[in-house]
């Protein structure tokens, strides 16, 4: 077991340097500090360091900064044949599109509320999720949706700054509804230079789409210069954004 001390902090107290985090060979690799609550100014402060909260219900607020971490160049993003004849499919029946930050909140308690594998119950505690919808109506965090005959069938959250979307959770009501979510992202982020994407830590799922681990160090490098580069002008979507991944939405479906 690891020597190193974790850090407890309270609402005034700046987040530790991410080198602070525990190591490797300690209970929780990448715990940084402990206390304090979520608050959209606390969530600026953390995610302009690579810091995001997580934790479960009756614990004080965990504060992490993974190494490796787990990221998603657009550029290498797998769409599979299954799923490009899916959204092929989608994109030419009537009652399919995809929004953006429509319906934040019922994306996050829709997150909130899926299942995972491999855990019981949920980390996003209704106190995170206060905070991240008071972010969201300040511009930070935004939700991918799919809709299909005016319902919401699946989608995902994260926290776009600069140049850099960092994702958080996602969850699907139909089949491959998140999937299609995913892929929108995508395409949306490379029409506007967004080039990585986060993903934290690593899943199977998640590597099977490009995800791939890189250090730290790599990681806040690619910080440094995307959080200060110019952010989209709008976070919307149109069907000409699916052109990112190939597609040629049939024009004479609905836009």
């Amino acid at each position: 077991m690891s020597s190193q001390t974790l850090l407890w902090i309270d609402d005034t107290t700046p987040l530790p340097p991410t080198h602070r985090a525990l190591g490797p060979h300690s209970d929780a690799p990448g715990l940084l500090a402990a206390g304090g609550s979520v608050t959209p100014r606390r969530l600026e402060e953390a995610y302009h360091a690579g810091v995001f909260p997580w934790y479960s219900p009756g614990q004080p607020t965990l504060w992490w900064s993974p190494d490796p971490r787990m990221v998603l160049p657009v550029a290498e993003f797998k769409l599979a044949p299954s799923l490009r004849k899916t959204i092929r499919r989608f994109l030419r029946t009537s009652g399919c599109e995809i929004r953006i930050d429509s319906a934040f909140r019922r994306v996050m308690e829709a997150c909130a509320s899926a299942p995972r594998e491999g855990q019981h119950g949920t980390w996003i505690v209704p106190e995170l999720i206060e905070a991240y919808v008071a972010w969201h109506r300040a511009g930070r965090a935004h939700s991918f949706e799919t809709w299909i005959d005016g319902e919401l069938a699946g989608g995902l959250y994260g926290v776009g700054i600069g140049r850099m979307f960092y994702g958080e959770s996602m969850f699907t009501r139909r089949t491959d509804a998140s999937k299609i979510a995913l892929a929108a992202l995508v395409a949306f982020c490379r029409a506007h230079g967004i080039t990585l994407i986060d993903c934290q830590q690593y899943t199977q799922h998640l590597a099977s789409f490009g995800a791939r681990e890189i250090s730290r160090r790599a990681f806040e490098a690619h910080l440094a210069r995307a959080l200060p580069a110019a952010a989209p002008a709008a976070w919307t979507y149109h069907r000409g954004l699916w052109g990112q991944l190939g597609f040629e939405p049939d024009p004479a479906a609905p836009a």
